[in-house]
C-alpha cells in the first residue's frame, strides 16, 4: 500500500463557538481545505506552522514527541481544531510541525470520524459498516 492523502477542511473551533454565540459572521471563521497525509500509524492531527498562522490557533503547550529516528523534539499543541471529511466531524488538539512539513491525519480524528484507510484504492472512506453516521467504538 501507498501514501493515502485525503482533502480535509481545518476550521478554528474557537471561530466556529463565536459564530454559534453570535460574535463573529458565518464568514469570519477561518478554515481552508488540506490535502492531508493519512496515517493510521500517527495518533494525533499534524499540522505545520503555515496552517497553523492560516487558522489563527494558539499555541496551547509544548509536548515531547520522538521522532522516527528516535530523537526528541518539543512541539507546540493547538485546539480547538474542528476536522471535516464530507459530512463527519471531529474536534480535536493538533501538533504543530515546522514550517510547511507535510500534515498528517492520525489515528484520533480518523477514528473520532468513523473513518477507514481502503488500501486497494488508495483512499479514506467513511466506514463502510456505517455509511450514513459515524459510531463510536467503545469497547
Amino acid at each position: 500500500m501507498g501514501l493515502v492523502h485525503a482533502e480535509i477542511e481545518l476550521i478554528n473551533g474557537r471561530d466556529a463557538d463565536d459564530f454559534e454565540d453570535g460574535l463573529i459572521s458565518e464568514n469570519e471563521i477561518r478554515s481552508m481545505t488540506v490535502r492531508m497525509n493519512v496515517d493510521s500509524g500517527a495518533i494525533m492531527l499534524s499540522i505545520n506552522e503555515n496552517i497553523q498562522h492560516q487558522l489563527g490557533l494558539r499555541t496551547r503547550e509544548m509536548r515531547p514527541c520522538q521522532l522516527a529516528g528516535g530523537s526528541y523534539v518539543d512541539l507546540p499543541v493547538v485546539w480547538p481544531v474542528m476536522v471535516r471529511f464530507g459530512k463527519r466531524k471531529s474536534v480535536t488538539g493538533a501538533l504543530v510541525l515546522p514550517n510547511d512539513a507535510e500534515p498528517l491525519l492520525g489515528a484520533i480524528p480518523m477514528e473520532e470520524m468513523d473513518l477507514l484507510i481502503d488500501p486497494a484504492r488508495g483512499r479514506l472512506i467513511p466506514n463502510p459498516e456505517h455509511p450514513n453516521e459515524p459510531v463510536m467504538a467503545l469497547r
